[in-house]
C-alpha cells in the first residue's frame, strides 16, 4: 500500500482509500487486525494523526471497526447488506434531489426495478411479508391518518415487496428506489391521489402475491405506475393553471382596453 506525494488528495484519503483497495481486493480479510497507528504512520511516511484520520474515514463507511484494550486495534469489518441500506438511501436521495431527475424519469426507474422484483417475490414472499403488506393495507384505510403516515405506509408496503423477492442485492440497490425516490414522488402527489384507489391497487397486489400469480403482481405495478404519472400530470397542470391565473402581468394583459385607460 502507498501513496502519491503528487497527488492533490491530501495523505489521510490516499492512506483510505489504500486501506479500501486492499480490503475489496481481499489482501485485507474480514476480522483481520489492521497496522498500529505507528506501524502505518512509518509504512506511509506520514505523522500518527493523519494516520487517524484516514482511520476515522474508513469507520464511517464501516469498513472497520476498532476495540480497545491489550487486544484491541482496528479490525476488518464485515459489512452486511442491511447495514448498507442508510446510505444507499441517503446517497439516492441526494443523486434525486441535486440533480434536477424529472419526475418521469424516477417513476420510470423505479418501477422497473420493482417490477423486476415481482415474479420473485410471487415465489418466495414469506407469510411475514405479506403480513406486513395486509397491516399496511389495514392502516392506509383508517380515514384519521395523516398524509405523512399514509406515505410512510405506502413505503413499507412496496419494501415488503422488494424483500419479498428474497435477493438481498436486490433489496441493497432497490432501498434507493423504494425509500428514496418513493417518498419524493410522494411529495408531488400526495395531494391529488384517492387513497381509497391506493388501497385498491395494494390490496389487488397482496391478493396477488399470496396466490403467486406473477402476471397479476406485474399488472397491478403497471397500473400503479399509470396511476402515479397521471397523478404527477394533474398536479403539474393545476400548479401552472393557478401560476397563471395569478400572475398580474396576465391580467393586465386581458383587462378591457378601456377599463385600463379609464
Amino acid at each position: 500500500m502507498k501513496i502519491d506525494p503528487d497527488s492533490t488528495a491530501d495523505f489521510s484519503a490516499q492512506i483510505a482509500q489504500a486501506i479500501r483497495d486492499a480490503i475489496v481486493s481481499g489482501d485485507l480479510i474480514v476480522d483481520q487486525r489492521l497496522p498500529s497507528e505507528a506501524e502505518l504512520a512509518d509504512q506511509f511516511a506520514v505523522s500518527r494523526p493523519t494516520v487517524r484520520e484516514a482511520l476515522k474515514r474508513l469507520a464511517a463507511q464501516s469498513l472497520i471497526r476498532t476495540q480497545r484494550g491489550a487486544t484491541g486495534g482496528a479490525f476488518v469489518n464485515r459489512l452486511r447488506f442491511e447495514e448498507a441500506y442508510d446510505q444507499q438511501v441517503t446517497t439516492s436521495t441526494l443523486l434525486l434531489s441535486m440533480n434536477s431527475v424529472s419526475f418521469d424519469v424516477a417513476c420510470e426507474a423505479r418501477y422497473a426495478l420493482e417490477r423486476a422484483c415481482g415474479p420473485l417475490a410471487a415465489q418466495r414472499r414469506t407469510p411475514d411479508q405479506l403480513a406486513t403488506m395486509r397491516a399496511e393495507i389495514h392502516r392506509q384505510s383508517q380515514p384519521g391518518l395523516t398524509d405523512e403516515a399514509f406515505c410512510a405506509s405506502d413505503v413499507t408496503l412496496h419494501r415488503a415487496l422488494v424483500d419479498g423477492a428474497g435477493n438481498k442485492v436486490l433489496s441493497y440497490q432497490l432501498a434507493g428506489a423504494v425509500e428514496a425516490m418513493h417518498p419524493l414522488m410522494n411529495m408531488i402527489t400526495f395531494t391529488a391521489r384517492s387513497r381509497e384507489r391506493i388501497v385498491a391497487l395494494h390490496t389487488a397486489l397482496a391478493d396477488a402475491l399470496e396466490a403467486q400469480d406473477a402476471a397479476t403482481v406485474d399488472q397491478t405495478l403497471v397500473e400503479l405506475e399509470s396511476y402515479t404519472r397521471e397523478l404527477a400530470h394533474s398536479v403539474v397542470t393545476a400548479r401552472a393553471h393557478q401560476k397563471t391565473k395569478n400572475d398580474p402581468n396576465r391580467r393586465k394583459r386581458t383587462e378591457p382596453k378601456e377599463s385600463r385607460s379609464a
